[in-house]
Parts: C-alpha cells; sequence; structure tokens
C-alpha cells in the first residue's frame, strides 16, 4: 500500500512539473499575450486551438497510475483552460481534439469522457463570456475544475454501461482525478495571474514613464519661459559693474530679479522672492514683475511705484502667495542709489575705503500681504569700488551636513575676502563657496544674486 501511494505521488509530481512547463513556455509566447490583450485572430487561435488540444492527448496518459492499472487522467484540463482564456471557440477546439482522440481509444466509458472534455472546454468558455474576457480568480479556476471533474463522473454513471461497472471505476478514480486536475488549474491560474500582474505592472511602469517625460517636457517648457523673464545679461552702465545669477532649487522657482532703465542715466534694480515653490511660485513672479515693471515711470519714486504695484499684486494673490521685494533706481551720474524693502533681506554695501559693512534697512512688508503698505524711502551714496550685494534667503539658508546655515556672516566674508575681483569672477566665488558649504545637501530654496561695484 505505501509502494502504491509512493507511485501515485511521484506520477503527481510529474505531471506537475509537465503542467508548469508547459504553462509557462505557452503564456510566454506572443499569441498567448495576443489573446489576453484581446486581439484575437485566426492564427493565434488555431495555435491555442492545437497546443491546449495537445495538452488535453498528453492528459488521456499523463495522469495518475492507479494500483488497478486505471488512469487518473487531467485530459479536461486542456480545454478548460483554453475556455477560461480565450473563449468558447477555442476552448471548443481543443475539447474536441481531446475528446475524439479518446473516443477512438474505445472502452465502455469513450463516450461520457469524449463529451465532459468538449463540455470542458465550451463550459470555460461560458465562463470566459460570463467574465467578459477577465481571467477568473484561482480559487474560481480550482472550483471549476473540481465542478467539471464531478460532472464527468456523474455523465459517466448516466452513460456507460454496465452501471456497476461504470460505478466501480467511478469510485476509484473521483478523487484522485479531481485533485490532479484541480492541482493543475490551480498551476494554470497561478501562472497565468503571474503574468497578468506582469503585464498590468509594466504597463503602470511604462505609463508612469510617460507621465513623467511629458512633466519634465511641461516643466522644462515652463522653466524656459520663465528664464525669458529675467534679463538676458545685465545693462552695461558707465562707472559700474553688475552681474546677476539665478539658480532654481527645482526646475522652475519663484526668485526673480531684474534691470529696467527708469529714465536717461537711471537704473530700476529688483531683487524679489517669492513665496512658496514650483509652478505656482513661477506663475506668481511673473505677474508680480509684470506689474512692478509696469508701475515704473520717470515720474514716480521707488515708494510710490512699489506701492501701485502692491495695490494690483495684492488684489490678484488669491491663494495667500506674497512676494518679499528689494528695489533700488541707481541714479549713475550721482553714483546714488535710492531704494525701498518690502520685506526682503536686506542688500548690504562694502565700503572700499573703511571696509565697513551697511545693511540697507528700510521698514516695509512684503507685497501682496495687504491692500495699502507704507514703504520707507532710503538712499546710499556709493564710492569708488563699494560692492553692494542684493540676494535671497536661498544663499544664506543653504545647509551643510551639520545643519548650519551658511548665514549672512559667511557671505560678507567671500565678498570682502574677494572685493578685488571682478562682479562676474566675484559671482563665481560665492557661488562655490556656497555650494562647497552645502556639499551632499539637496538645494532647498532659489539661489539668485546680484552684485553692483562702483568703479
Amino acid at each position: 500500500m505505501n509502494t502504491s501511494i509512493a507511485s501515485i505521488l511521484i506520477d503527481l509530481i510529474k505531471t506537475a512539473c509537465v503542467v508548469v512547463a508547459f504553462a509557462y513556455v505557452v503564456t510566454r509566447t506572443g499569441f498567448f499575450n495576443e489573446i489576453l490583450d484581446r486581439k484575437f485572430t485566426f492564427k493565434n487561435q488555431a495555435i491555442l486551438i492545437l497546443l491546449f488540444g495537445a495538452l488535453s492527448i498528453f492528459g488521456t496518459y499523463g495522469g495518475l497510475k492507479l494500483p488497478s492499472g486505471a488512469i487518473a487522467n487531467i485530459r479536461d484540463l486542456g480545454p478548460m483552460v483554453a475556455g477560461l482564456i480565450a473563449g468558447p471557440l477555442v476552448g471548443f477546439g481543443a475539447g474536441l481534439i481531446g475528446g475524439v482522440h479518446r473516443y477512438f481509444l474505445g472502452g465502455f466509458v469513450c463516450v461520457p469522457c469524449s463529451l465532459s472534455t468538449v463540455i470542458a472546454g465550451l463550459l470555460g468558455g461560458a465562463i470566459y463570456r460570463l467574465k467578459k474576457g477577465e481571467f477568473v480568480a484561482i480559487w474560481q479556476a480550482v472550483l471549476f475544475a473540481i465542478f467539471m471533474e464531478l460532472l464527468h463522473m456523474g455523465l459517466t454513471l448516466l452513460i456507460a454501461k454496465p452501471y456497476e461497472q461504470a460505478l466501480a471505476v467511478v469510485k476509484e478514480v473521483v478523487l484522485p482525478m479531481t485533485c490532479a486536475n484541480a492541482l493543475g488549474m490551480a498551476i494554470f491560474a497561478f501562472i497565468i495571474h503571474n503574468l497578468i500582474t506582469e503585464r498590468k505592472t509594466a504597463a503602470e511602469r511604462e505609463s508612469y514613464r510617460r507621465e513623467l517625460e511629458r512633466t519634465e517636457y511641461e516643466m522644462e517648457t515652463a522653466r524656459g519661459i520663465q528664464q525669458s523673464f529675467l534679463p538676458e545679461s545685465p545693462p552695461r552702465i558707465d562707472g559700474f559693474e553688475l552681474a546677476a545669477l539665478n539658480l532654481p532649487a527645482r526646475q522652475v522657482g519663484g526668485d526673480f530679479y531684474d534691470f529696467i532703465p527708469v529714465s536717461e542715466g537711471k537704473w530700476g534694480i529688483i531683487i524679489a522672492d517669492v513665496s512658496g515653490k514650483g509652478v505656482p511660485a513661477a506663475l506668481f513672479m511673473a505677474l508680480s514683475r509684470t506689474l512692478v515693471r509696469a508701475n515704473v515711470a520717470e515720474d514716480t519714486t521707488a515708494s510710490q511705484a512699489m506701492q501701485k504695484a502692491n495695490h494690483l499684486i495684492s488684489q490678484e494673490a488669491k491663494m495667500g502667495m506674497f512676494v518679499t521685494l528689494f528695489y533700488a533706481v541707481l541714479d549713475q551720474a550721482k553714483r546714488r542709489l535710492q531704494y525701498v524693502n518690502a520685506g526682503h533681506n536686506p542688500p548690504f554695501v562694502i565700503k572700499e575705503n573703511s571696509g565697513d559693512v551697511v545693511l540697507l534697512r528700510a521698514s516695509g512688508v512684503a507685497m501682496g500681504v495687504m491692500d495699502d503698505v507704507s514703504l520707507e524711502e532710503r538712499e546710499i551714496e556709493l564710492g569708488s569700488s563699494d560692492i553692494v550685494v542684493f540676494y535671497t534667503d536661498g544663499i544664506t539658508e543653504a545647509i551643510n551636513m551639520a545643519g548650519e546655515q551658511f548665514g549672512e556672516k559667511r557671505l560678507i566674508e567671500t565678498i570682502n575676502r574677494n572685493a578685488d575681483l571682478s562682479v562676474k569672477d566675484l559671482m563665481g566665488m560665492v557661488k562655490d563657496e556656497v555650494f562647497t558649504f552645502a556639499k551632499g545637501q539637496p538645494q532647498h530654496d532659489d539661489f539668485t544674486l546680484v552684485i553692483l561695484k562702483a568703479t
């Protein structure tokens, strides 16, 4: 008895291995994937009919050999799977191949066995139709296989004669045959579900990749548009050197600077920082820059121009956004800087003669916070080789691995140590110092710097 059980288990393992190999190879073919995509052609249906028909023929011989010599076969497995994955036509075709083959083998159960194989394919196809082409869950597929083998046994008892002999056969094969077909169906269903999951994951990954590419393209386009709002190069101003740099923390940012010809011999210099980052900040930056430029006129003072701009910006700041801004008017003949500060980091002047540092402080609140603001207007005389540094907090708040900020002190020291350089080289030196300090840390905020040097 133990030898018989061992023999049955060996047969079960052999059969399972064949089913695994067959299922894996077939499900990786192009025509099988076409069927999963519901792209039915004469060719792919015909190939599946032949393959699963061949599996049905194999199942006639490749089942579990019982002690009496009978075989608990898996002939119905091929048609069942064919119907579940490709519909009634393919299921019927595979069942017909397996059924006709079984019929010509003869025997008193040839009719019910042949009939059940054809019915297996048709029922699998009917389930395919009910599920609208979606493959059933693994447990549903296994229940279908169990039901089909019980139906197979019922047809044998109903049709095969003599009844006593049919009953004896059914009693012997019903359990091992049902188990073998259920196991085979479980293997097929598991492999097919894995394939469906792989395909879904691959499709989602491809969709994500395309969406990412589209987003990156749109962001790059937005960055190009935003950068077009910034001056291509600083203007040439007699008696002064001027340089500017803007490095967004993301593809688009909220910092901006501008140089506006106010009148003959006078230039407006602006540096600003919009609250937030990304696309919303970039849009608000474009709006703010436009409104500021529109309100700078020859007959207005710095404070009057910014108060008018603030009135318009506050009307459009519907999402709670605001902009800190420093605006200065440079009179190149008088070498005088008239300025207002709307809540921005105060720029500083390094006096060449004394080495003193003068912060350009002036009272004022950020633009867009309230409709009417009062901006204090101040001015400063610039001597030969004086350096004015305008910046945003992306520079001073850059952090290193220890969590320390670059800070205003380091910025001033960097400018002081390199005051003899041209403004372009000086700007490069500040950039290098900040990024060396913050090495290993991502850029958290936009980096904007404008340097004006009297010559």
